[in-house]
């Protein structure tokens, strides 16, 4: 099973939970699931049925720039980064 890790900022919706292993095979199957356990987790990842433009998804240590459709390994491990502002 991939493990999937949780940024600290959405924390709040898994009730402290940062990481949980899922049986995925891209990244919509990781939205979707995350759905199902901590509804509203969508609003904060997706705009539109994409990535949200204020994330990354890095998927064994690469980020992807194929969005949902990402395959997953079943050993991978998923981290959706957040964007860094700074000025």
């Amino acid at each position: 099973m991939a493990t999937i890790f949780i940024p600290a900022q959405l924390r709040e919706l898994t009730a402290g939970i940062e990481h949980l292993e899922m049986d995925v095979h891209n990244v919509r199957d990781v939205i979707n699931q995350l759905e199902q356990r901590f509804p509203s987790i969508r609003d904060r990842l997706c705009q539109q049925d994409q990535i949200s433009p204020s994330l990354q998804v890095s998927i064994d240590s690469v980020i992807t720039s194929r969005g949902m459709i990402a395959k997953i390994q079943p050993d991978s491990e998923v981290h959706f980064i957040p964007a860094i502002a700074g000025g």
